[in-house]
Protein backbone atom coordinates (compact mmCIF):
# COMPACT_ATOMS: atom_id res chain seq x y z
CA UNK A 1 0.00 0.00 0.00
CA UNK A 2 1.16 3.25 -1.49
CA UNK A 3 1.65 6.31 1.44
CA UNK A 4 1.01 10.08 0.57
CA UNK A 5 3.39 12.09 1.11
CA UNK A 6 3.42 14.56 3.96
CA UNK A 7 2.21 18.15 2.92
CA UNK A 8 5.79 19.62 3.73
CA UNK A 9 7.32 17.00 1.01
CA UNK A 10 4.94 18.05 -2.11
CA UNK A 11 5.70 20.95 -4.08
CA UNK A 12 4.09 24.43 -3.56
CA UNK A 13 2.65 26.80 -5.88
CA UNK A 14 4.18 30.22 -5.54
CA UNK A 15 2.81 32.40 -3.07
CA UNK A 16 -0.09 35.00 -3.80
CA UNK A 17 -0.80 37.73 -1.83
CA UNK A 18 -4.45 38.30 -1.68
CA UNK A 19 -5.76 41.57 -0.07
CA UNK A 20 -9.36 41.68 1.81
CA UNK A 21 -10.92 45.40 2.64
CA UNK A 22 -14.22 46.81 1.85
CA UNK A 23 -14.75 48.70 -1.40
CA UNK A 24 -16.97 52.76 -1.13
CA UNK A 25 -19.88 50.84 -1.18
CA UNK A 26 -19.71 48.30 2.15
CA UNK A 27 -18.97 45.41 -0.14
CA UNK A 28 -16.07 42.88 1.08
CA UNK A 29 -13.19 43.16 -1.99
CA UNK A 30 -11.02 40.23 -2.18
CA UNK A 31 -8.37 40.37 -4.42
CA UNK A 32 -4.84 38.82 -5.58
CA UNK A 33 -2.02 41.44 -5.59
CA UNK A 34 -1.52 41.11 -9.55
CA UNK A 35 -4.99 41.51 -10.15
CA UNK A 36 -5.66 38.41 -11.97
CA UNK A 37 -8.23 36.76 -9.71
CA UNK A 38 -10.67 38.10 -7.06
CA UNK A 39 -14.52 39.16 -6.25
CA UNK A 40 -17.17 40.98 -4.34
CA UNK A 41 -18.13 39.04 -1.12
CA UNK A 42 -21.51 39.21 1.44
CA UNK A 43 -19.26 39.60 4.13
CA UNK A 44 -15.60 39.27 5.33
CA UNK A 45 -15.66 34.93 6.50
CA UNK A 46 -16.71 34.64 2.26
CA UNK A 47 -13.84 36.78 1.42
CA UNK A 48 -11.28 35.16 3.26
CA UNK A 49 -12.29 31.69 2.43
CA UNK A 50 -11.88 33.11 -1.18
CA UNK A 51 -8.35 34.21 -0.69
CA UNK A 52 -7.52 30.79 1.32
CA UNK A 53 -8.94 28.88 -1.32
CA UNK A 54 -7.15 30.17 -4.34
CA UNK A 55 -3.77 30.90 -2.11
CA UNK A 56 -3.40 27.54 -0.72
CA UNK A 57 -4.73 27.37 2.80
CA UNK A 58 -1.84 29.96 3.38
CA UNK A 59 -3.13 32.82 5.75
CA UNK A 60 0.68 34.63 5.79
CA UNK A 61 -0.41 35.68 1.95
CA UNK A 62 -3.56 37.26 3.27
CA UNK A 63 -3.84 40.61 4.28
CA UNK A 64 -6.48 43.46 5.19
CA UNK A 65 -6.69 46.69 3.93
CA UNK A 66 -7.88 48.68 6.49
CA UNK A 67 -9.13 51.61 4.00
CA UNK A 68 -11.57 51.56 0.61
CA UNK A 69 -10.39 48.75 -1.32
CA UNK A 70 -12.28 49.11 -5.25
CA UNK A 71 -12.51 45.80 -7.11
CA UNK A 72 -10.12 46.37 -10.18
CA UNK A 73 -11.30 43.96 -13.31
CA UNK A 74 -9.67 46.01 -15.23
CA UNK A 75 -5.85 45.75 -14.38
CA UNK A 76 -3.56 43.99 -16.57
CA UNK A 77 -1.92 41.34 -15.21
CA UNK A 78 1.70 42.54 -13.52
CA UNK A 79 5.07 40.98 -12.52
CA UNK A 80 5.41 40.00 -8.44
CA UNK A 81 7.49 43.30 -8.63
CA UNK A 82 5.90 45.50 -10.32
CA UNK A 83 2.49 44.88 -7.77
CA UNK A 84 4.51 45.32 -4.87
CA UNK A 85 5.37 48.17 -5.93
CA UNK A 86 2.07 49.45 -6.81
CA UNK A 87 0.69 47.96 -3.75
CA UNK A 88 2.85 49.59 -1.53
CA UNK A 89 2.53 53.11 -2.91
CA UNK A 90 -1.20 53.11 -2.99
CA UNK A 91 -1.64 51.73 0.23
CA UNK A 92 -2.73 54.81 2.89
CA UNK A 93 -2.01 52.55 6.48
CA UNK A 94 -0.57 49.86 6.67
CA UNK A 95 -1.63 46.36 5.76
CA UNK A 96 -2.68 43.55 8.81
CA UNK A 97 -2.33 39.75 8.23
CA UNK A 98 -5.78 37.54 9.32
CA UNK A 99 -3.41 34.85 10.48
Amino acid sequence: MRQSEPPSARPRSPLRLFRIGKNSRGNWVAQDQQGLCGGLFVGRAEAVKFAMFENGNRPQAVVMVPGILELDIGVKPQTINQANHHSIANTQAPLQSVA
